[in-house]
């Protein structure tokens, strides 16, 4: 016989079970999530009456197609149920989104950075501030938000929602678990941008490929240089990563980077390093911390009329990327590549260097040329990663420390 311990254990597990898969496909009718789960008909009625009154979940009817016959009934979240803000770190701007528990978003609005204004403490003034400002515009208090999901370029700490280092702030670090206690109550978590990039482009090419994905990489290109990659583990579960790219050497004794090393494939890909080539600056130059676009259309405008020294810059950022990502094969397997990112729209100036990097590599002579992809809603995947992992965190949680109510609790 189980234990009481043991009892409520398979009940968090399967409503876990539960909640994944409504996640994974929307609305489901009672036999739907009987075959998505495996678990036994009475099982699935037991564990969704107990979701139901924990008003986690509701249910709706779906009149069928023509009017005849009896309505569907179908589970999904109840969007009341909890709520979450993602915020996207940009060098440019600030990104404050709230969603529901159903995953819809209710609000999101931006702030411009200064670039200019450096420092963590302006920054987490302002953080703290639009944040009470987004719950109060949809009258929300603070105990309502069950998550608090962030992005940024840059390293992250795997022990916690710490930034090490970024583009924004370099080496000053932000705890921002440490930044929202006592007042927030919501699980915090950091990712790096382009990990997420990785997640939404692994979630899809999984869904599309019917189980047969294995791992992707996502190569984010801007003002900095950002990797993701998103693999199938050994339990085939989706795992996602985000290795130090642009900050891996290129050439020793190479051009100063912004994180004060030299030789860096950011120092001679990321928008200053092209920008600094073009213009013949001496590879010591201490970078610009913030390159406008206005600038780089200029240079690559430059480049297309047969420019000399802007071309070969972009040829020498495509050059240090290729390199880059030879290796990245090198040490895990062949995988297609996803390009994204601001940078794209220079990717005619730099797919020749690509090119030349990668066939320097004895695995590409080897196996061929990845399949390579240009992706223009990077910012979307973004968000798309933040509801992934923010709201099935959320689900795991719900189904873990919740107290679900039992039938024998309501009578």
């Amino acid at each position: 016989m189980l234990s009481k311990s043991s009892t409520e254990l398979v009940r968090q597990q399967n409503s876990a079970l539960v909640l994944a898969a409504l996640r994974r496909m929307g609305p489901l009718s009672h036999t739907d999530i009987s075959e998505q789960t495996g678990l036994a008909s009475a099982t699935v009625s037991a564990i969704t009456a107990e979701l139901e009154r924990a008003e986690v979940i509701e249910k709706a009817e779906q009149q069928p197609h023509g009017g005849r016959g009896r309505p569907r009934v179908l589970f999904a979240q109840r969007r009341d149920s909890g709520f979450l803000i993602a915020v996207r770190i940009s060098s440019d701007v600030v990104q404050y989104s709230l969603v529901d528990y159903s995953g819809r978003l209710i609000d999101r609005f931006e702030e411009p950075r200064n670039p200019k204004i450096g420092g963590t403490k302006p920054f987490a003034d302002g953080f703290l501030d639009a944040l009470t400002r987004l719950i109060n515009r949809s009258h929300l208090a603070k105990s309502q938000i069950l998550a608090v999901s962030i992005s940024s370029k840059g390293t992250v700490d795997a022990d916690g929602p710490r930034l090490l280092w970024s583009p924004v702030f370099g080496g000053e670090q932000i705890d921002f678990a440490a930044l929202l206690k006592p007042e927030w109550r919501a699980k915090v978590t950091l990712n790096n941008e382009t990990l997420l990039v990785a997640q939404a482009l692994g979630m899809k090419a999984d869904s599309a490929q019917s189980g047969s994905f294995r791992a992707l990489a996502a190569l984010s290109l801007g003002h900095s240089v950002g990797l993701g990659i998103a693999r199938k583990d050994r339990f085939g579960e989706l795992e996602a990563t985000a290795p130090n790219f642009g900050h891996m050497l290129h050439a020793a004794n190479g051009c100063l980077c912004r994180c004060g090393s030299f030789g860096c494939i950011e120092a001679s890909a990321g928008f200053y390093g092209i920008l600094r080539a073009a213009f013949e600056v001496p590879p010591d130059t201490i970078p610009a911390k913030f390159v406008p676009l206005a600038e780089m259309d200029k240079v690559a405008a430059s480049a297309r009329q047969g420019n000399r020294m802007a071309g070969y810059a972009f040829r020498q950022a495509g050059i240090a990327l290729g390199n880059g990502l030879s290796r990245l094969l090198s040490l895990h397997e062949r995988m297609p590549i996803y390009i994204g990112g601001p940078g794209t729209r220079y990717f005619d100036l730099l797919q020749r260097g690509i090119d030349e990097g990668l066939e320097q590599s004895h695995e590409v002579r080897l196996q061929g040329r990845p399949e390579i992809s240009v992706i223009f809603d990077e910012q979307r995947l973004v968000f798309d990663g933040h509801l992934d992992r923010a709201l099935t965190d959320m689900d795991h949680d719900i189904a873990a420390f919740r107290q679900l109510p039992t039938a024998a609790d309501s009578s």
